[in-house]
């Protein structure tokens, strides 16, 4: 396991060094706007942008404290449970290949062989040249998979939700989603221009009263769920949306991004946890980048939908199509999906073992199911920050969340688990997850003078 080499500073040097960064950061100098001279404007600097400046003290303390920044580390190759990073093997949970299809040797093959037939490249817009055939195969099994009549494929997860919500939906609409939703997806409501609201998370009885008072003004209303919350590890109750959604004559979508191949017998996603009719869904919402071993994103429901959105997206219209190696690869990880669902009942069981375990240490894991995402929450940015760093020290990677991505106080350690983990090395993590929160709490002065910095 790795250890850290860098030589530390004392309590002392460290306490002093922080104030320094107290007194640099009240006594910065507030910004007057340039004045443009008679024959010339002077171009804004991209540092006063909002929130430049709290990210070069937030790496100033970051320095002080000799803490490496955790995110952008270079993986030496494919991260599974365990990784390597600048020739070191760590205990690995920040990646989310939930099923260890990436690397698979079916999956790998797959995707040389595109390569051979059809080159990298789409090369150009799939409207136009950038057609394959490996393109419309992806599309039905994407179909197959969630039981509906067609989907549509683009090349980022991101854009899926940005391109489609945005198209979808117009300035006189309603969007209503889950105040723990996706970025991607509240970018792509800003986008479309309709009126948006948040529901607390997984309140219903709020989402109806919403619905109640604000539905009838609007010709088309839409409700966006995630079937796995990134962030948490928990899923929302579909037949109850089902039911709310048709009483008010809205549509449904979820994002299915991190609850294909976690939930549901076959690891079909949350239609076939419930045992819904997955058609009762108006837009089902997914990624390749989790389960599926590739990149890009889809939307899948009934053939108005996607071919609506063929023809007037503009992440779909105006941009190439999806590599076809990545394609090939992503058609092969269905099938594996398909043929062995014994991958997605050891991911099932991994992520309830870790949880249970997580629980009886005492941790806390907020409002997690077990569901491939387990948070231990930290309570503020600092200590998830501190405790990551503390955490590599010893072998294992893990994330923290913080602000701005959670609120502040909702600071946190995000696990992945995968089918990939064994049970020692859970055991592990938590063992070591323990010790280290009960070092930092054994010395609260220096984070206090940290926090006031």
């Amino acid at each position: 396991m790795a250890k850290s080499d860098k030589k530390k500073l004392s309590k002392d040097d460290r306490l002093n060094a922080l104030s320094a960064v107290r007194r640099s950061k009240s006594a910065l100098p507030k910004q007057k706007a340039a004045k443009p001279q008679a024959d010339k404007a002077i171009a804004p600097k991209f540092a006063d942008l909002p929130g430049f400046k709290e990210i070069r003290l937030q790496k100033a303390a970051a320095d002080l404290l000799q803490i490496n920044n955790p995110f952008f580390r270079a993986h030496d190759a494919r991260a599974g449970a365990t990784t390597l990073i600048d020739g070191e093997t760590y205990l690995n949970f920040s990646s989310y290949d939930y099923l260890g299809l990436n690397g698979h040797e079916k999956v790998q093959e797959a995707a040389k062989t595109a390569v051979d037939h059809y080159g990298i490249s789409a090369s150009a817009s799939r409207v136009v040249a950038g057609e394959r055939v490996i393109h419309t195969e992806l599309e039905k099994l994407i179909a197959r998979m969630h039981g509906v009549e067609s989907s549509v494929a683009f090349v980022s997860g991101h854009a899926t939700n940005v391109t489609s919500i945005g198209q979808l939906m117009q300035p006189d609409d309603l969007i209503i989603h889950d105040s723990y939703i996706h970025n991607s997806i509240v970018t792509g409501a800003k986008l479309s221009g309709a009126v948006r609201q948040s529901f607390p998370h997984n309140n219903f009885e709020a989402l109806e009263n919403i619905l109640e008072l604000r539905a009838h003004k609007h010709p088309r209303t839409l409700i966006v769920v995630e079937g796995v919350y990134s962030m948490d590890g928990d899923y929302p109750d579909l037949p109850r949306l089902i039911e709310i959604k048709k009483k008010y004559g809205a549509w449904l979508m979820v994002d299915e991004a991190h609850s294909i191949g976690i939930l549901g017998e076959t690891g079909r996603g949350l239609a076939e946890h419930f045992k819904v009719d997955p058609r009762d869904i108006d837009i089902w919402m997914g990624t390749f980048s989790k389960t599926l071993a590739g990149c890009g994103g889809y939307i899948a429901g009934c053939s108005d939908l996607v071919d609506y959105l063929k023809l007037t997206a503009s992440g779909f219209v105006f941009s190439v199509g999806i590599a076809p190696p990545i394609a090939a690869a992503v058609c092969e990880a269905i099938r594996l999906l398909e043929a062995e669902p014994h991958r997605v009942q050891v991911a099932q069981s991994n992520g309830q073992y870790f949880l249970e375990k997580a629980q009886a240490a005492g941790l806390d894991t907020g409002v997690s199911q077990g569901c491939a995402v387990v948070p231990i929450m930290m309570g503020d940015s600092l200590k998830a920050t501190v405790l990551a760093a503390r955490l590599l020290d010893r072998g294992l990677n893990v994330l923290p969340i913080i602000y701005p991505a959670v609120p502040e106080k909702s600071a946190r350690l995000r696990f992945f688990i995968t089918s990939e983990h064994t049970e020692e090395q859970l055991d592990q993590a938590i063992e070591l997850v323990n010790e280290e929160i009960a070092n930092y709490d054994s010395n609260p002065i220096l984070i206090q003078q940290v926090m006031s910095a």
